[in-house]
């Protein structure tokens, strides 16, 4: 559900950037408060394991579409909503910029769909309610995939509007609308499916991670090593098998339009940062550049799904959001506090 800047006007994608801003502030300033410090560690590790997890779009029967874990929701049960949204935009900033996944412009809607809406809505008014204290698979079961889907339904519907209001592409509101969120509600179900597997994993390993008030034991977790070795076997290996049908967004906007990629009114800023992405991104499209083409080659051109350029992609992505959002979490604990005794 990454949104390209060719959907976006710079009015619609300037406010959000001034949304996103401000909300990434304000999570800044309360993870100052926190004195959780195995969160800290975490941020890194999970971020990474987010990233890799992403990479891999798994199929949706019967559409033709495929989608990919969000890992709003995920990040929020095991970080709180302040880091996890953190530890999201940094995935984000770096698919972006490394790999030309999301528009530059863009980048604002993206942080805003993907995590502001499981961390600040669903999370508190779904999961938190369903689940409750309760540790048992069912309750987790059904609170994982309630929000999971519910904040992918929320964020598909903003990806609608901010479309509607930036009116450089034609794609008429109702008719968007109807294939947006259905096929993005199956998506999220598949999200919650996942979700849920990864905290009953963690309610068996380290049940205080999903407590309110978790008890540090002053020692690292066995549960910092296992993402770790998840993010590197997802990332590196299983992202071979990545699903190449479109995406849900892709997958609407040709079910609408006629085509995955559309042609709007563009803006000289359109242009610009389009050519600035080109000259940062390292790993186009997750895979190596080549003189004969452009972007990486797809799977499908592939006798073997063995992909050198998408094993590189999941390491370095990895790596790179481990140190970004884990930087991130270890600045404002630091800095906070200090400002605080200061005063």
């Amino acid at each position: 559900m990454h949104m390209s800047d060719a959907l976006l006007s710079p009015a619609v994608g300037g406010a959000f950037w001034a949304a996103s801003a401000a909300l990434i502030a304000y999570s800044a300033k309360k993870i100052g408060d926190e004195q959780d410090g195995m969160k800290t560690p975490l941020m890194g590790v999970l971020g990474a394991f987010v990233f890799a997890a992403q990479m891999i779009n798994f199929t949706i029967p019967g559409t033709g579409s495929s989608g990919h874990l969000g890992g709003g929701l995920l990040l929020t049960v095991l970080l709180g909503p302040y880091r996890a949204l953190l530890t999201l935009a940094s995935v984000l900033v770096v698919q972006s910029l490394f790999f030309a996944d999301g528009g530059l412009l863009a980048l604002g809607c993206n942080i805003f769909n993907l995590a502001f809406f499981p961390a600040f809505i669903a999370y508190p008014f779904l999961y938190r309610v369903i689940a409750g204290q309760s540790l048992s698979t069912g309750r987790v079961a059904a609170a994982s995939i309630t929000a999971a889907a519910a904040g992918l339904l929320m964020g598909a519907f903003s990806v609608v509007l901010q479309t509607t209001l930036s009116g450089i592409s034609e794609l008429p509101f109702g008719t968007f609308v109807l294939f947006m969120l259905p096929i993005h509600l199956a998506i999220g179900i598949v999200e919650g499916l996942v979700t849920m597997a990864v905290l009953v994993f963690v309610a068996k390993t380290e049940p205080s991670m999903l407590s309110l008030q978790p008890k540090p034991t002053g020692k690292p977790s066995f549960i910092l090593g296992s993402f770790i070795v998840a993010a590197l076997a997802v990332g590196g290996v299983l992202s071979w098998f990545a699903s190449s049908r479109p995406d849900g967004l892709e997958w609407s906007m040709a079910k609408v339009s006629g085509q995955e990629e559309l042609e709007g009114k563009e803006a000289p800023i359109h242009e610009t940062l389009r050519s600035l992405q080109e000259k940062i991104a390292f790993l186009p499209d997750y895979g190596f550049r080549t003189a004969a083409e452009p972007a990486a080659e797809t799977m499908d051109s592939k006798e073997t799904p063995v992909n050198a350029g998408t094993t590189v992609s999941g390491i370095a992505g990895s790596f790179l959001v481990l140190l970004l959002s884990g930087a991130a979490g270890l600045l404002f604990r630091k800095k906070m506090p200090a400002m605080k005794n200061g005063q």
